[in-house]
């Protein structure tokens, strides 16, 4: 089988505005091998336009640490989107 056509599963953690507009705490997905972290928050935005405003301010993690959006995803990753939130 071709390497280019293997897909892997991660789990999607999803918080403050992500989780309010998919109304679930995680999103299980199947991607292709190669995809990078930030083509999750990509996908996200196209499925629900209504999170653009988050796309310049989302910070990223996999698995329980900070990653820079290129970092490339493995099977089985645990992904965090992280948008600013507020509080007092």
């Amino acid at each position: 089988m071709n390497a280019m056509c293997e897909s892997i599963k991660i789990t999607v953690k999803l918080f403050a505005s992500y989780q309010e507009v998919y109304g679930v705490p995680e999103l299980l997905l199947e991607l292709p091998q190669g995809t990078e972290v930030v083509a999750v928050m990509e996908r996200l935005i196209a499925e629900k336009p209504q999170l653009e405003h988050l796309r310049d301010i989302t910070r990223f993690g996999v698995n329980l640490q900070f990653v820079e959006a290129s970092t490339v995803l493995h099977d089985r990753d645990e992904v965090v989107l992280i948008p600013p939130v507020s509080g007092g």
